[in-house]
């Protein structure tokens, strides 16, 4: 009997603290927003609003520090009805997240008002979306990626691909119906590897034309249709620097917002010693070379600004670390120095 009372006990204790547990109530409640649109507008009285314009975010310089400003619904009305055309657009917000205290974030893109009239009103710029992510607080990073991927979407897939005809979101954002045909869309995310190769030693780092002058990092590329995560990782590798992977190890994933909505999905991947010449895709890189711990320690220190040598060529830099391909070359490094 007393172990019955105590395994009953244990479940209910477990079933209260879920059900006072902030982040589970919290996640409910989103939920509830996406499902149902009188809840949600309800909500958007509430609730603050990140502004972007044409996928830029709104930025806010306070002495050496970027803040991203969270404005009431109330600012939003009085930015707004300076612009008679965009008396409803709160409407085409979209839900990004909540506090704990459950008050809604949302996303509003006004790209068809004027910038320079919005930026002088609130004392502020849009700002490309790769230079913001690098500048503002490490919490507010993450939100800005998503919330542009969001928007992109919407604005990307204005029409239904099976009858052409108009699809209308819901009120959150969460998805788009097309109702002439009743096909729900929902926003995806394109799964990429990114692989930090090395062969026990070394590491492999490469660079793509397009790349800043000075910066590698790690392998990366789509999964294919049918393809697993190990399989994809192995065809990259094979692929891109001529070199046959022997085993691989997971180590984390990260929404990344470039060019679309994707989930990179981080890997270390062990090549042979003895079967470690490059040989490099020249069409799909510019340079893949193998770096020595010290070399990757330094060029960890180092920043983009200053990696220009007086002869005009680049010392190596890499990626900063709200990237994911910097937690991979981090983790190396302490694998190696210990």
């Amino acid at each position: 009997m007393a172990v019955v009372y105590q395994a009953l006990h244990r479940r209910v204790s477990s079933l209260v603290c879920r059900l006072h547990s902030t982040y589970v109530r919290k996640m409910r409640y989103l939920n509830q927003l996406k499902e149902d649109d009188s809840l949600c507008r309800q909500a958007q009285a509430s609730g603050t609003f990140y502004l972007f314009h044409h996928l830029s975010p709104f930025l806010q310089k306070v002495g050496k520090k970027y803040l991203v400003p969270q404005l009431s619904a109330a600012e939003m009305k009085r930015i707004l009805e300076k612009f008679p055309e965009a008396e409803q657009w709160l409407e085409e917000s979209v839900l990004i997240g909540c506090s704990d205290e459950h008050r809604p974030h949302f996303a509003l893109d006004l790209g068809a008002l004027d910038k320079s009239a919005i930026e002088s009103e609130l004392q502020g710029s849009f700002t490309d979306l790769r230079k913001a992510l690098f500048v503002v607080d490490g919490k507010d990073s993450p939100l800005l990626a998503s919330a542009q991927s969001l928007l992109r979407w919407h604005d990307s897939h204005p029409y239904c691909s099976k009858t052409g005809q108009p699809t209308q979101k819901n009120l959150a954002g969460s998805k788009r119906v097309c109702h002439a045909s009743g096909v729900t869309y929902y926003p995806q995310m394109s799964p990429v590897v990114i692989a930090l190769v090395s062969d026990g030693s070394r590491c492999l780092l490469a660079r793509q034309p397009s790349f800043p002058q000075g910066m590698y990092t790690a392998l990366s590329g789509f999964c294919d249709m049918g393809e697993n995560v190990e399989e994809t990782v192995r065809r990259e590798v094979a692929e891109e620097v001529g070199l046959e992977v022997e085993s691989l190890r997971y180590s984390a994933s990260q929404h990344w917002p470039f060019p679309s909505s994707s989930l990179m999905i981080a890997c270390h991947a062990l090549v042979g010693a003895q079967r470690a010449e490059i040989s490099m895709d020249s069409l799909e890189l510019e340079e893949a070379r193998w770096f020595g711990l010290e070399e990757i320690v330094e060029g960890l220190k180092r920043e983009p600004g200053s990696s220009k040598q007086d002869d005009g060529s680049f010392l190596p830099w890499f990626p900063p670390k709200q990237a994911i391909a910097h937690q991979l070359i981090c983790e190396w490094v302490q694998q190696h120095s210990a």
